[in-house]
């Protein structure tokens, strides 16, 4: 006797469908189109999960140079100055401070300055 695979395959094929519910066209109710959708959602999502420390990093930098410039200060001269200082604040607290603390960013931007 033949073993039908039905309600399996359904189940299965249903599962994909639902996480590419949304998709346009017959990627979101084709199984085949849906199945391909959603693994390159898959390689998409894998890849950009490493690209969003970079893309984040590039952000603080862009913001503490523009801080550090509105007080005459290149950015990298804020840097070497930290370094020198041994002040060990990251780019993204740094970046914080820039936004919503002023007056201790300005504090720290001194500190550098000195050396």
């Amino acid at each position: 006797m033949r073993v039908s695979t039905g309600t399996v395959r359904h189940r299965r094929h249903k599962k994909i469908r639902a996480l590419t519910k949304g998709y346009r066209g017959m990627r979101s109710n084709t199984f085949k189109k849906a199945n391909e959708a959603m693994m390159k959602a898959g390689q998409h999502a894998y890849k950009d999960r490493r690209r969003k420390k970079r893309d984040f990093r590039a952000l603080w930098i862009v913001r503490l140079s523009a801080a550090s410039r509105a007080q005459n200060v290149p950015y990298s001269r804020l840097i070497k100055g930290l370094k020198d200082q041994k002040i060990e604040l990251n780019r993204k607290v740094l970046s914080e401070l820039a936004i919503h603390e002023p007056k201790v960013f300005e504090a720290v931007l001194k500190e550098a300055k000195v050396a």
